[in-house]
């Protein structure tokens, strides 16, 4: 296919902006950058055809990911004829939606159920997830006095005291493996998500490798029976409660515990060391796992000795056979833009660019989206 002056010129921006970052991570800042995505993604061999008319996508889901997607979706704006209204009500919502046919897309952190999956494909056909980020659910916590990274727990631990089995912040075990702080004699506030929850999912489907009691009394899903105390709506929901409960503990995207300042744990993961949250610890954790060609993966808990052990991908939910073509094209469009020009800007924001082989395997299923049986992405 030959590029038109336009496209290459904007292809020849895209290039620069990734040389940039490139010579960035070079420099003195280069620990921001995880060494997976050091170098841009090569130009494609395929790419959408730009709606002549302008074009208003509605999409609805996952909080985790929506710092990053409100940056995707303006920037896109002034280089496309499409405009995106993205609604962030957690995954469950976007679950729920895409299923009912009330958006164009949804979004989720969390791979949709079996139950989930057959009543989406009944109204609509076949639906894929298709991933656009990697980002890292950060344990949050409201101990005075503890800075950021000094607390330190163990996968146990964690899941006792989501339990409800350890309820104080000194207790014997939390003490064991922080030697050296000042732990209060404070009770622990757990809070949760109460809305379903792709952030959930993440946090539930480790707690679950991890805690076999958890797996047989909780269990993995985006909304579960939390045996206690205080629930948030949303990220934002979770931040404000542990930012406001002097004991608490919570999980949030770590892009909304940077943003409201709240410090996290360093977790032990299943190699033996305790690791923050960060966009290098997170794209490890994705290293060397077996990416099916659906995606549909999760990469918590992590045999990677540097990796972090509660991180994900997240996706976005689009059925295969779109109806109304016009729309299916600029779906097309900004997807395939996300996943090639828009993974410049996730590091800012804290998340992990996309591997280079999740970024192939979802090029291929951009690829499979049709409108009247014919391929929505020119080749």
């Amino acid at each position: 296919m030959q590029l038109g002056g336009s496209t290459r010129r904007a292809w020849g921006v895209a290039s620069l902006l990734a040389l940039g970052l490139l010579l960035v991570s070079c420099g003195p800042a280069a620990e921001a950058t995880p060494p997976a995505q050091a170098t841009a993604n090569p130009i494609p061999t395929a790419t959408p055809t730009q709606p002549a008319v302008a074009i208003r996508l509605n999409g609805a889901g996952a909080t985790f990911p929506y710092p990053l997607y409100s940056k995707w979706f303006d920037e896109y704006a002034k280089v496309s004829n499409t405009q995106v209204n993205y609604q962030s009500i957690g995954s469950g919502g976007g679950i729920r939606q895409i299923t009912e046919g009330t958006v164009d897309f949804g979004a989720s952190d969390g791979i949709m159920t079996a139950q989930q999956q057959a009543a989406a494909e009944q109204r609509g056909g076949p639906i894929l997830h298709i991933p656009t980020a990697m980002g890292a659910v950060a344990v949050v916590y409201n101990v005075p006095g503890i800075p950021s990274g000094q607390l330190k727990l163990t996968p146990d631990v964690l899941a006792d005291i989501y339990l409800k089995k350890i309820t104080k912040w000194n207790d014997p075990r939390i003490a064991q493996v922080n030697s050296g702080l000042s732990l209060p004699n404070q009770d622990i506030a757990v809070v949760h998500r109460s809305d379903g929850s792709g952030t959930t999912f993440i946090f539930t489907n480790y707690l679950s490798k991890v805690s076999q009691e958890w797996k047989e009394r909780v269990g993995n899903a985006t909304s579960v029976n939390w045996p206690g105390d205080v629930g948030g709506q949303g990220n934002e929901g979770v931040a404000g409660q542990v930012r406001q409960i002097t004991g608490a503990i919570g999980y949030v995207e770590v892009a909304y515990a940077k943003q409201n300042s709240i410090p996290w744990v360093a977790l032990r993961n299943a190699s033996g060391s305790f690791i923050e949250p960060s966009l290098e610890s997170t794209s490890l954790a994705a290293q060397g796992a077996a990416l099916p060609d659906d995606m549909r993966v999760m990469v918590t808990n992590s045999g990677n000795p540097q990796a972090y052990p509660i991180a994900g991908f997240t996706w976005l939910l689009v059925h295969q056979q779109q109806t109304d073509c016009a729309k299916g094209r600029a779906l097309v469009g900004v997807m395939w833009w996300a996943l090639h020009d828009g993974q410049q800007y996730a590091p800012a924001l804290l998340y992990a660019p996309l591997p280079q082989d999740a970024v192939r395997k979802a090029e291929v299923q951009v690829g499979s989206i049709t409108c009247s049986g014919q391929p929505l992405l020119s080749r």
